[in-house]
């Protein structure tokens, strides 16, 4: 599952294959712009992040995704009609083929069963599982989740590279780039306002060094997860009521509305909430929970939520100073 949870998990480092032979497309995993020209030739030779150089022979027609973010990515891309199974976590876009195949309890004979060319999982996915695909002649290829903004465009340009579809894989990662850009740029400026992204009803939160937290950052948020983050070491800390109440967030995104019931009313019913000036001037919006927690194309419908919320506490707490 790539819900708020996933936001969680250590990114891990996804270095390509710079150059090649025979003719292969080679995937760089440099940030290097939509505006590379590509062509749909094979085999495309990239390195996963388990640090394994994967060679896509020729284009697949039999692919399983067992990664959200990656289906969402793979019917963007123009690559649908090529996916035959996701796994019972993709939801996006609707009408995908979706199962009861997981990532978390992967079952390598259920995948094998469809008898697929290509399998694109989470870096997440157990590495005796990835194994257990690949020894039985799977290819299999593995993204983690992106660090920052970078990554995950570069992740688009990868599954349109794989699955020959290059070009929109480009033009698809361009796209969502430049809408984010539009709401960062759109977003009404003024003194920083403190934002506190919530991830469950257990106050675990998003700090400036996740990749959430990135995206709060480029809009000049301060976030009152940090101090946290820093004291326990981790990006993804949780935070106590009080500590919350204290820090007085200027905005409040719920990323657990659909998960867990969370909305404003009920973050006003709170012990201690109901002075905190985003309760006060109705600064506390809900964001879909699979918008808030992937990475695929729907990154700019997250950033222009954001700019909309950011647009509301500076609206309703009075002019920007």
């Amino acid at each position: 599952m790539e819900s708020k949870g996933l936001w969680a998990l250590p990114a891990v480092a996804l270095a390509l294959i710079a150059g090649g032979c025979g003719g292969s497309t080679a995937v760089s995993g440099e940030d290097r712009g939509a505006e590379q020209s590509s062509v749909a030739s094979f085999p495309v030779t990239v390195e996963d992040a388990t640090g394994k150089e994967v060679a896509v022979e020729r284009r697949p027609e039999r692919i399983v995704s067992l990664s959200p973010s990656a289906t969402e990515s793979l019917f963007a891309v123009g690559a649908g009609e090529q996916v035959i199974a996701v796994d019972e976590q993709s939801d996006h876009p609707p009408g995908v083929p979706r199962t009861g195949l997981s990532s978390y309890q992967p079952n390598v004979e259920a995948v094998a069963g469809y008898r697929p060319d290509l399998v694109i999982v989470p870096a997440t996915m157990p590495r005796d599982a990835i194994a257990g695909l690949r020894s039985v002649g799977l290819t299999v290829f593995a993204q983690p989740a992106p660090e920052r903004l970078a990554g995950a465009y570069r992740q688009i340009r990868e599954l349109g590279a794989v699955t020959g579809n290059p070009r929109a894989g480009e033009r698809v990662a361009r796209r969502v780039r430049a809408k984010v850009e539009a709401a960062i740029s759109e977003a009404p400026g003024g003194t920083p306002l403190q934002v506190f992204h919530e991830l469950d009803p257990d106050l675990f939160s998003a700090s400036s060094e996740s990749f959430i937290g990135r995206i709060y950052r480029r809009f000049g948020l301060r976030n009152i997860a940090d101090p946290a983050g820093r004291r326990a070491g981790t990006p993804y800390p949780q935070l106590s009521s009080e500590a919350i109440a204290a820090a007085d967030p200027d905005l409040v995104v719920l990323a657990d509305s659909e998960c867990c019931g969370q909305n404003p009313a009920k973050v006003r019913e709170r012990p201690g909430w109901a002075d905190v000036t985003a309760v006060q001037t109705g600064a506390v919006v809900s964001i879909d929970d699979d918008i808030a927690s992937r990475w695929g194309p729907r990154i700019a419908v997250f950033a222009k939520r954001v700019a909309r919320a950011i647009e509301i506490a500076r609206r309703r707490s009075g002019p920007a100073q």
